[in-house]
């Protein structure tokens, strides 16, 4: 992995790739940057302004590419179930479970569950069992990767408070949402690893990247003074959207990559040039009770079930 960047990415000609949140941040670089090297990309985004701008300038930096927008609100499961029926072709390569929310003021989704929880987790789980038959068609090489985060360590899932329902912290919040998407890789890897799967289940977290995931709840709640701090911290601090979203891309083609594998910049929070690698989790995200438990629970909640596994 020594010096690996985006320039390095194998031809992906012939490939077909859906990028959540691909509307900006490292979701649109990692949508770029794939479809620079010849993969078809869709961009799943909710907003279809955004979406539709970022699939202009997706064909502006890569002519030729083969990129289009597809409506995805992933609080909102018949979204999903939309997107995965509309979805065009038989066959998929490469899922990049990248969209999230963070740290936001008490919210519900239209399922009615904890925003973070239900966005970050739930839809990506229902969204990965709709598209999953076309990555088995796919084989050898098709990859679910699903964008974590170092913060996950500030909490694991409560199966008798999944939705946070007694006292929210939204950052806690934040933390459990993203434990739950490294115990469902977590599990979805093991499953895939039992059935005899050609398909590698991965994630990754992009360190402290700049984008608008820092401001948004500040400007949800109309705290402008914080998300200007934020905005201010962004510069000062953070790494570039490019350098966040090498774990993912290496994750999504590296040809050394592992089930169950998770890959984050050298120092943790920032990669300032340096290489992606294998990177430390939380012991309770390889808990295979917690992660059948939250698996079980994920089934019931969303009605998605992965009958074949």
């Amino acid at each position: 992995m020594t010096g690996w960047n985006a320039s390095e990415i194998p031809d992906q000609s012939g490939r077909t790739a859906v990028v959540t949140g691909a509307n900006s941040g490292i979701g649109y670089v990692t949508a770029r940057e794939l479809a620079r090297r010849g993969a078809r990309v869709v961009l799943a985004c909710r907003d279809a302004t955004r979406g539709k701008a970022a699939e202009e300038r997706v064909r502006a930096a890569a002519p030729g590419a083969d990129v289009q927008f597809a409506p995805l609100d992933l609080a909102d499961l018949s979204s999903v179930r939309a997107f995965a029926a509309d979805l065009p072709g038989d066959r998929l390569d490469l899922l990049i479970n990248n969209a999230g929310v963070m740290a936001l003021p008490q919210r519900r989704t239209v399922d009615g569950f904890e925003m973070q929880f239900g966005t970050n987790h739930l839809g990506h789980f229902a969204l990965t069992g709709l598209l999953l038959p076309r990555l088995r068609e796919a084989g050898h090489g098709a990859r679910v990767v699903t964008v974590s985060s170092g913060l996950h360590v500030l909490g694991t899932v409560d199966p008798r408070d999944l939705n946070m329902e007694h006292r929210y912290r939204r950052w806690i919040a934040y933390g459990r949402s993203k434990s739950a998407n490294l115990l469902f890789t977590h599990e979805l890897a093991q499953r895939l690893t039992a059935e005899g799967s050609r398909v590698v289940a991965v994630a990754a977290h992009p360190g402290y990247a700049a984008t608008n995931l820092q401001t948004a709840g500040a400007r949800m709640e109309g705290r402008e003074a914080a998300a200007r701090l934020a905005e201010l911290a962004n510069r000062l601090f953070a790494q570039s959207p490019e350098d966040g979203a090498r774990p993912a891309l290496y994750a999504a083609t590296a040809q050394d990559v592992r089930q169950d594998d998770y890959f984050g910049p050298r120092f943790e929070y920032r990669s300032s040039g340096t290489p992606t690698r294998r990177t430390v989790r939380a012991p309770w995200t390889r808990n295979d009770r917690a992660s059948a438990g939250l698996w079980a629970a994920s089934e019931r909640l969303t009605g998605v079930t992965y009958d074949w596994l």
